[in-house]
């Protein structure tokens, strides 16, 4: 072949992997086999080497995968992807074994082993393989709906396009997490130095920065590394154990932790965590602490999730790194409930990597017991490595005593504190009664209600909000659905920091959250009391926004139907009910969520389990559960569509009695419930 025929080969052939490339990572939809994408590759390869002179920089064996469309796509988690509840003590690890095996029922001289492996401070991704291939990738997002990354994530070295061996599931999700370590790091900063750039902070911003980008060239020039721990979704089980678990993801092409260990007492455990703080200068990467998981998985999965962690895994952090530097002020934050938060102003220092210049201490009653003062001296550390918090005072200065406000610092309204009425005891919070009307708390709520973990609104955050709503343009949420309805009085592509493109963008953004979940909904209304747990707990049980804003005016009579119901919701309280009610009971606050709704297209609460004889039913338990463990029969009982709740009412449909069943079984009875044993339930179950 000469050089003009390799010329033409060469063009057809980098429009055809082009072609591919696009289908594959864009369009997930593959036109070609595995074999004559990687032929196509393989030739022009061959063809680039022999005329060197005929390679191009758009070719494709000088990229990886291709351009996304934009901005990223939304993955759903088909098995959210959550967080981990922390230990700070080697007291809250021996805790944590023993939650554990009063779930299970477990005596304390039975073994339940546990796995201990290094976490890692990096950003976590999902991978999904079906038949062995790696098709689509995404970041953690809100543990619900994450952003496709896949064209970058392909870029890793580390991440397997086809796995290795045998055995894998058909479907297979891997979780883990991308990092830099730090050799590359250091590079990297060198590299910036070098170029007169400024210099990343860390490495797992330089990660986090460098796996969302738009290029996926520009993530294939950093050095980002993914080491795999756990899994989402599979089509089977491949594992009994998370020991055996992680092995297999280690023989199918999967980076995994060389420090991951099996123990079977809380000792092993805590000594192997004190091993890897020891050594963690050298590991070469971040880790911020140990991981503790369960290893059997048939108790993960009885054990199963609270609403934002695993019961069966926990998180040892290391102890937080401390400094000494001087108070220059006090200033009082107001937060979306009106609560009043002292806040520390300091002479900046470096605290684990991270300059810190403020720290909070947290009430009125913290700042009497340090004896806190301005210029006083102090020691602050950032607890868990994360938010900074004064611990003591080193020097005292000759300054005047703190004076804790009595009015509210931002609209002069009188501060409160709450009494609780079974104590008779004061809140240690103080807050400002003005509600809404105070500016500070307006603001709040409004950003609260555009934040990741509630409408997730691109484009609009704590800035913007606070520029929109000193314009007059937001005072409630609702005033943000009729934003570009309003853009011909506005102008926004006018104002400074916006233009014709970002105005668009962020009415687009707007508009692609108007169909929301109701669970959402409620949570973004900032109700106190009423957070992710609460307000999914109660979008379960009413099913249809429309239900509940029907029931909505009977929730001031605490004897109503409606309000005994959500009481006897398992895990709501008296305090996230009256708080509901109160919320409610205000006109403006009603108004609000009125205009609010009017803008929305609210999502019905995914339906039960309907292959589950108990889907939709409520269940009751009572008496001294044998077979299990209270926490666990609600658990599994939740797990299969049913509503459990702590008392029985008429639309009780089943209760489930143990010995020594008292008076929820009397009432059961006069009431026609159906009563089951714990054989019988089971029998029910399957």
């Amino acid at each position: 072949m000469n050089s003009d025929q390799a010329k033409k080969r060469v063009a057809w052939l980098s429009r055809e992997i082009r072609s591919a490339d696009a289908l594959y990572y864009q369009d997930d939809n593959p036109a070609i086999s595995d074999a004559e994408y990687d032929a196509l590759r393989k030739e022009l390869i061959a063809l680039e080497t022999e005329f060197p002179h005929l390679v191009r920089k758009d070719s494709p064996t000088q990229s990886v995968g291709v351009k996304p469309t934009g901005k990223f796509g939304k993955v759903k988690h088909s098995v959210p992807m959550l967080s981990l509840d922390n230990a700070f003590s080697d007291e809250d690890v021996v805790d944590f074994c023993a939650r554990v095996k009063r779930f299970l029922s477990v005596s304390d001289k039975e073994v339940v082993a546990f796995t201990a492996e290094p976490k890692i401070d990096g950003l976590s991704a999902a991978l999904r393989y079906e038949n062995g291939k790696f098709v689509k990738g995404a970041t953690r997002g809100d543990g619900q709906v994450g952003e496709d990354i896949t064209a970058n994530l392909a870029t890793l070295d580390t991440v397997p396009k086809q796995l290795k061996g045998q055995g894998w599931p058909d479907v297979l999700e891997i979780r883990g997490e991308v990092y830099i370590s730090h050799v590359d790091f250091d590079t990297m900063n060198a590299s910036q130095v070098a170029s007169g750039k400024a210099e990343y902070k860390n490495p797992r911003n330089a990660a986090a920065g460098s796996l969302r980008q738009i290029d996926p060239c520009v993530t294939a020039a950093r050095p980002l590394k993914f080491f795999a721990y756990t899994w989402g979704e599979i089509s089977e089980p491949f594992a009994e154990t998370q020991t055996e678990a992680v092995a297999r993801m280690a023989d199918w092409g999967f980076d995994v932790n060389p420090q991951m260990r099996r123990h079977e007492s809380p000792q092993d455990m805590i000594a192997h965590y004190i091993e890897i703080l020891n050594a963690r200068a050298g590991l070469g990467y971040d880790i911020d602490g140990v991981v503790y998981k369960v290893d059997d998985l048939s108790l993960q999965e009885r054990l199963g999730f609270v609403s934002r962690a695993p019961r069966w895994a926990i998180a040892h952090k290391f102890p937080a790194e401390k400094a000494i530097t001087i108070v220059k002020d006090i200033d009082i934050q107001v937060g979306r409930t009106g609560s009043l938060t002292p806040v520390a102003r300091l002479t900046p220092i470096t605290v684990g990597g991270v300059v810190v210049s403020n720290a909070t201490l947290h009430n009125a009653d913290e700042i009497e017991r340090l004896g806190v003062k301005i210029g006083d001296s102090v020691e602050i550390q950032r607890a868990g490595d994360v938010i900074p918090q004064v611990l003591r005072v080193v020097k005292a200065s000759d300054g005047p005593p703190f004076i804790f406000p009595t009015q509210c610092p931002v609209c002069a309204a009188p501060v409160s504190s709450d009494v609780d009425e079974k104590t008779g005891r004061q809140d240690v919070v103080r807050r400002c009664t003005n509600g809404l009307s105070c500016p500070a708390q307006a603001v709040q709520t409004l950003v609260h209600f555009v934040s990741r973990q509630v409408f997730d609104i691109d484009g609009l955050g704590e800035r913007q909000i606070e520029t929109f709503y000193e314009k007059g343009l937001i005072k409630e949420p609702a005033d943000i659905f009729a934003l570009r309805a309003r853009n011909d009085e506005i102008k926004l592509e006018t104002w400074e920091g916006f233009g014709e493109t970002s105005a668009i963008k962020l009415f687009d953004a707007i508009d692609e959250r108007r169909t929301i979940p109701f669970d959402r909904v409620l949570y973004s209304l900032g109700i106190r009391h009423v957070g992710r747990t609460n307000s999914r707990l109660i979008a379960q049980h009413f099913g249809q926004w429309d239900r509940f804003w029907t029931a909505v005016p009977e929730l001031q009579n605490p004897v109503s139907d409606p309000y005994m119901s959500l009481l006897g919701i398992d895990g709501m309280g008296q305090a996230a009910v009256g708080s509901l009610a109160s919320f409610f009971a205000s006109q403006s606050n009603h108004a609000i969520v009125a205009n609010l709704v009017q803008q929305l297209d609210i999502q019905d609460v995914e339906a039960p389990r309907s292959d589950s004889p108990v889907a939709g039913k409520t269940v009751v338990f009572t008496g001294k559960l044998e077979r299990f463990s209270r926490d666990e029969a609600k658990a599994r009982a939740q797990s299969l569509g049913a509503k459990v709740s702590g008392s029985v009412s008429g639309k009780t449909d089943y209760l489930v009695a143990g010995p020594g069943a008292g008076s929820k079984l009397k009432k059961a009875e006069a009431a026609g419930v159906t009563v089951l044993s714990e054989d019988e339930w089971l029998t029910l179950i399957g």
